[in-house]
């Protein structure tokens, strides 16, 4: 038959485990660590994380997107006049 101290001690367990299942979501809700999440994934995607080298393949394809898109706005305008 369960006692009433194990059952108070079973209580107190969940309570614990709900307070670090909580802060585990504050945390992770914070908007300081979704910015931090975000940046190190973009950082990722340019910078290999086991060497600290720069990725040049992915930055010469995000350069040469860019020059594509700003070159077609410049013929666009200057086809509009």
């Amino acid at each position: 038959m369960t006692q009433p101290n194990d059952i108070e001690r079973e209580i107190e367990e969940a309570r614990e485990r709900l307070a670090v299942t909580i802060d585990q979501l504050l945390y992770r809700t914070s908007p300081k660590t979704i910015v931090s999440r975000e940046i190190a994934q973009v950082k990722a995607v340019y910078v290999d994380t086991a060497t600290g080298e720069p990725r040049t393949d992915n930055i010469l394809k995000t350069v040469g997107a860019v020059v594509g898109v700003v070159a077609a706005i410049v013929v666009l305008r200057k086809l509009s006049r």
